[in-house]
């Protein structure tokens, strides 16, 4: 790590707030309907937040729907206790998958080597299904947007290796 890094990583903020939000409509459906549902993803997500000295403002499970998912990230954006904002899930390659597609309209800056590593990363685990991946990370209204896909294993790469490491640092630089 560069001189520059370090310095930059050691006056970045700390105990962030984070709104996180699952993607997926047949969980969204059931919470609706009053039924538990179990977000193995989402729960790792806020674990890996809180044991990092973090705090979860928000935690919602949303379905792949572009109005539902505009209406939280927007919610989160006018938050002021939220720092970062999670979504993971409805980044896929089907049809209902819309969550790269809307979260994007609303980026003022896009920070592409977010998705480049994830995919670099993910290459290492599952090989050439990796290039199938979509991550998206960037800035919306001076709060940094990152959208990871729904798998544990994913939720799990993308926290530790790359979120967690590097969202006080961006928002030292939204900050200034």
């Amino acid at each position: 790590m560069s001189s520059t890094s370090k310095s930059h990583k050691k006056s970045a903020p700390t105990n962030l707030g984070f709104g996180v939000a699952t993607v997926s409509t047949s969980r969204s459906q059931k919470v609706e309907k009053g039924i538990s549902v179990t977000d193995i993803s989402g729960d790792l997500i806020e674990e890996h937040i809180v044991r990092a000295g973090n705090r979860v403002i928000d935690r919602s499970i949303i379905p792949d729907n572009r109005e539902k998912i505009l209406e939280w990230i927007k919610s989160c954006l006018q938050t002021p206790q939220i720092d970062a904002i999670i979504t993971c899930g409805g980044t896929g390659i089907s049809r209902s998958d819309v969550t790269i597609e809307t979260v994007k309209e609303l980026l003022d800056k896009e920070l592409p080597g977010f998705g480049d590593l994830f995919r670099v990363l993910s290459f290492e685990k599952i090989g050439s299904a990796a290039f199938v991946s979509r991550a998206l990370a960037g800035i919306s209204e001076n709060k940094v947007v990152f959208c990871i896909p729904g798998s544990p294993d994913a939720a799990e790469l993308a926290m530790v290796r790359l979120v967690l490491p590097e969202v006080g640092h961006i928002v030292k630089h939204i900050r200034e």
